[in-house]
């Protein structure tokens, strides 16, 4: 483990933000190279070209290439919810709903 920085509170200022001289006060040394290609994809990709792309894709999931559909339902529909997360979510509903019927109960009592 390492020990604490010595700048500010922790190295960083009143206001949570890392001040200088803290190690982590770099930031993502890639977010800029990032950054500029990403513009240059933007300046690059037109619509129209974005739109083409799409079209195939779409052509690819009807002939049957199941990355295809799977890529284009994922960016849809966003990735597939574990069965088990959604079990999860159904009973915690029903133990608030229970939770509220026996509250509306006392009430009238």
């Amino acid at each position: 483990m390492t020990a604490p920085s010595t700048t500010g509170s922790n190295g960083r200022d009143r206001h949570g933000r890392f001040t200088e001289g803290n190690c982590c006060a770099r930031g993502n040394p890639q977010a800029r190279r990032a950054a500029r290609l990403r513009a240059e994809l933007f300046r690059t990709v037109t619509p129209r070209d974005l739109s083409e792309v799409i079209v195939a894709l779409v052509a690819q999931a009807r002939a049957g290439d199941t990355a295809a559909a799977k890529l284009l339902l994922d960016r849809l529909l966003g990735p597939p919810v574990s069965l088990d997360i959604l079990e999860r979510i159904e009973a915690l509903e029903r133990s608030a709903a229970q939770a509220e019927h026996h509250e509306a109960q006392s009430n009238v009592a």
